[in-house]
């Protein structure tokens, strides 16, 4: 019994460091913003990432330990922001929504196993319940805030001019996962 335990501390400080590297790098990747008509980060691509290598618990953690970091006001999030006060705003839901997204691709990849297939359908499904939650969430509080608007304005304004560039960084973070699954001792 002693000797179980011994071989699973190390298992748990490791999980632990991953999940907090992993946690670091979604918040590097939400600081890397891309200039174009509609500037855009690196963050789904860093959730992608933190599911893809790590697996789903671990990835999830990761996700969850970002949020949980951006919500006491560490700057984590996009610009360097931070605090209730940015999940609670209009576009606060679009990233809880990496959490749901993360969610997501841990209950695909235990239906689905881990092929390069089933992450990257699991990366598009989680990429659209982040759009789903985030948008929602968006009309939510804009309506508290503004006034009422349409469906179609927000998905205009929120998810349209986003599409192109998240199916990229899918595309990319199925490269970076499947090449870095071969080179590292996960």
């Amino acid at each position: 019994m002693e000797s179980n335990c011994k071989r699973a501390a190390p298992n748990k400080i490791r999980d632990m460091a991953y999940i907090g590297v992993f946690a670091a790098i979604i918040a590097v990747c939400s600081w890397i913003s891309i200039p174009a008509s509609v500037p855009f980060t690196l963050q789904t691509m860093g959730v992608f990432l933190a599911v893809g290598l790590l697996g789903g618990r671990r990835g999830v953690l990761a996700v969850l330990t970002y949020i949980l970091l951006g919500a006491v006001g560490l700057p984590v999030f996009a610009g360097f922001s931070g605090g209730a006060g940015v999940l609670l705003g209009t576009t606060g839901g679009y990233i809880l929504g990496f959490l749901f997204s993360a969610l997501l691709m841990w209950g695909m990849e235990k239906a689905l196993g881990r092929s390069k297939t089933a992450l990257a359908i699991s990366m598009a499904a989680g990429l659209l319940v982040c759009y789903a939650f985030g948008t929602a969430w968006f009309m939510i509080v804009y309506a508290r805030t503004s006034g009422a608007v349409g469906l179609t304005t927000v998905l205009g304004w929120c998810v349209i001019p986003f599409v192109i560039p998240d199916l990229i960084k899918i595309a990319v973070a199925l490269l970076l996962t499947n090449r870095l699954r071969k080179a590292l001792p996960w």
